[in-house]
């Protein structure tokens, strides 16, 4: 059984989730410009999710005072593993205004490389290099709850335990294919891609015609 921790407002002190650590968010809604991050989740591979619970002043909570948590996503030493980073900087960025970097994604590294499909989500990834299977039922639940349901967290988990194990099934397929350097650089750019997303360049997008 995958253990799971539940941390109110910031990661305790002196936890070590070692050099690559997988994270996702949980927000109201899919426009991080206007909608509130609620959960942060990160796995350092080891079966177990530390879920970080982000409570605005409002409503009791602290809001973006989680140190511990703000210092390890802008740690040039430990790499931040996402599927979808885009979405998850530009979330951090504007619920707890911090730059997150480095960063690896799972789903441009896919994108490049499994290039016979069209399914790069994770459910997919989990299936197909991983062999699990995830279920994606509490996708659109409120995490700005108080208290979170059992499997709300259970979900909320599921979506950084198997990251470690898919990213070592990308990357092998990255060097294979000669295109680890180009995905080192589309990582590279991502916190600013969410910066320009942040900023309105979203829809139209910037580099579009």
């Amino acid at each position: 059984m995958n253990g799971i921790q539940l941390h109110k407002h910031d990661l305790q002190a002196g936890l070590d989730l070692g050099p690559i650590v997988a994270i996702d968010t949980e927000t109201m809604g899919l426009d991080p410009r206007r909608d509130r991050l609620c959960l942060v989740q990160l796995s350092s591979g080891d079966g177990t999710a530390h879920l970080v619970q982000i409570i605005p002043p409002s409503l009791g909570g602290r809001g973006a005072d989680c140190p511990n948590l703000r210092a390890l996503l802008t740690n040039p030493n430990v790499t931040k593993l996402f599927h979808f980073a885009r979405f998850d900087i530009a979330a951090l960025e504007n619920g707890l205004g911090v730059v997150t970097a480095p960063v690896i994604c799972t789903k441009i590294a896919s994108k490049l490389v499994r290039t016979y499909t069209d399914r790069h989500g994770l459910k997919e990834l989990c299936r197909d290099l991983a062999g699990v299977d995830i279920s994606k039922q509490q996708q659109s639940s409120d995490w700005g709850a108080a208290d979170l349901t059992p499997e709300q967290l259970a979900y909320a988990a599921s979506d950084v335990l198997y990251l470690h194990a898919i990213w070592a099934r990308l990357k092998a397929l990255l060097i294979r294919e000669n295109r680890l350097a180009i995905a080192q650089a589309a990582y590279d750019f991502l916190p600013t891609r969410a910066k320009l997303d942040l900023l309105g360049y979203q829809d139209p997008d910037l580099f579009a015609h």
